[in-house]
């Protein structure tokens, strides 16, 4: 996704040391490790554990030059020195194996288990949403993690399947969606509630609020960071992260208010100020794309 974009931004040097926080399929750690010749060296992890073996095997050309590891970018600190890493990339979201692989229960095309984890060893699925939660917390889930403007009727139509025995599959699921939000063009009306159900089972939002300071405190200064983005909530927090680092100042609280402030000096500066999107090629290429946001900022 948005490859050379992020290459040419991140601009990887010989000797340099880098960092793919969700390697996937590690097409930006190889491209990364192509950039920065035979002396550059790659830090990969994923929490996924098939995305792991799946990276290790594309990068075996670079056999000595990378190291990957099974964990989410937020446990980086347990592995990786503060100050140790020129260049980082985070693209968000789910992988397209993911959202190929019926068993994982990602996609609204094949039927699978409502599980959603992206990391299998994780214990809540999609499915204890569905059937454990009430009316009222999955409308809130469902409106504010996937901006279901029908919230409330998916969820009264789902507490109500229930009753009669569990929801356990996507295509139940989603079919059962299509009955209370009929379709309207080519997206599926079970798109939104599916996101919110994923973004909850995996605690994205709450692990990229801690992860973006966790990867910003590897970064030598002068490394840079690139985030792609999928939707405006993860959008909007990579904003918020890099407008606070830019502040001549520090905030004392969440309250910015001349009196909590103290004198600082910045500490990042925007390389892609404005979102970097897709080209039309590329989303011709691969729809999912269509989506994506990138914003690339520079340590100071």
């Amino acid at each position: 996704m948005l490859l050379p974009e992020v290459i040419a931004r991140l601009e990887p040097k010989e000797t340099g040391r880098y960092l793919d926080g969700t390697v996937g399929g590690a097409g930006h750690a190889e491209a990364i490790l192509e950039a920065s010749g035979p002396n550059g060296r790659l830090c990969g992890c994923d929490q996924d554990g098939e995305a792991v073996q799946a990276a290790r095997a594309r990068l075996e050309p670079f056999e000595g030059r990378f190291e990957i590891r099974q964990l989410n970018f937020v446990e980086l600190g347990s592995w990786l020195d503060e100050g140790t890493i020129d260049g980082a990339v985070l693209d968000l979201g789910v992988s397209s194996h993911q959202f190929d692989v019926a068993e994982r229960g990602f996609s609204l095309r094949f039927d699978g288990p409502l599980d959603m984890r992206m990391d299998e060893r994780a214990s809540l699925t999609a499915a204890d949403l569905i059937n454990e939660q009430s009316a009222e917390e999955l409308a809130n889930i469902f409106y504010e993690f996937g901006g279901e403007s029908g919230s409330r009727a998916v969820a009264r139509a789902i507490v109500s399947e229930r009753r009669s025995g569990k929801i356990g599959s996507t295509l139940q699921l989603a079919g059962l969606i299509e009955r209370v939000l009929p379709r309207r063009g080519r997206t599926h009306p079970a798109t939104k509630v599916f996101q919110a159900l994923r973004i909850v089972v995996n605690d994205e939002l709450g692990r990229l609020d801690r992860g973006l300071q966790v990867v910003w405190s590897l970064l030598r200064p002068g490394g840079r960071l690139a985030v792609i983005t999928f939707h405006s909530a993860e959008a909007r927090m990579v904003k918020l992260f890099g407008r606070r680092l830019a502040l001549p100042y520090r905030v004392d609280g969440d309250v910015d208010l001349p009196e909590f402030r103290h004198p600082k000096p910045p500490e990042m500066t925007w390389v892609s100020r404005k979102a970097v999107q897709p080209t039309r090629a590329e989303v011709l290429r691969n729809s999912r794309s269509r989506s994506a946001q990138l914003r690339v900022m520079e340590k100071l």
